[in-house]
């Protein structure tokens, strides 16, 4: 069997980090791409676990080289990408990859990789991903309202998905998730 990459993408507050997270816990099988952002860390984010934390002018030499699978000026603030070579790797040693990403990036990586699965993982309700994001307390007003506007675009993209699950539990959602990795 080839391996095969899975692309996780969704709105913001959804939940894919805290998915991903579970499934690095419990499935050391997967291999999960750690994105690089210009963003400063939460409280609480490891260097090299969470993100690849990088100047904006790191960052931006690396796109210009090619090192970027994919990457985005997310909420018209910080930047995001996947780092190339390490995507490549994990894919030529057969593991199973899943990269957690933004929209912007999954389609970036469906125009690069074709043959990649993208998975849309979606709330249970618009009002369930409001109050995620509120009670994450992470952000300023300003920039909920921000990412709210941005949740908007990206919940109507979700048709351009091969899967959609919904996060409506973390433990359920990973397994489907790992599962369809597994099944292809």
């Amino acid at each position: 069997m080839t391996a095969r990459l899975t692309v996780l993408a969704g709105p913001t507050a959804v939940g894919k980090g805290t998915v991903a997270a579970w499934i690095r816990e419990h499935h050391p099988e997967v291999w999960l791409s750690v994105s690089a952002t210009t963003r400063p860390a939460r409280p609480g984010e490891i260097d090299g676990v969470h993100y690849r934390f990088l100047s904006g002018d790191e960052f931006a030499r690396q796109v210009r080289e090619g090192e970027m699978l994919e990457w985005a000026v997310v909420h018209g603030r910080a930047s995001y990408g996947t780092p190339r070579g390490p995507v490549i790797e994990a894919l030529a040693q057969g593991k199973l990859p899943l990269l957690e990403i933004d929209l912007q990036g999954a389609r970036q990586v469906r125009a690069s990789m074709p043959q990649a699965r993208s998975v849309f993982l979606a709330p249970p309700s618009w009002d369930e991903l409001v109050n995620r994001l509120v009670g994450r307390g992470t952000e300023t007003a300003e920039e909920r309202a921000v990412r709210l506007d941005t949740a908007k675009v990206e919940m109507a993209a979700q048709q351009e998905f091969d899967h959609v699950i919904v996060n409506d539990d973390i433990r359920r959602a990973a397994e489907e998730l790992v599962s369809l990795m597994r099944s292809h």
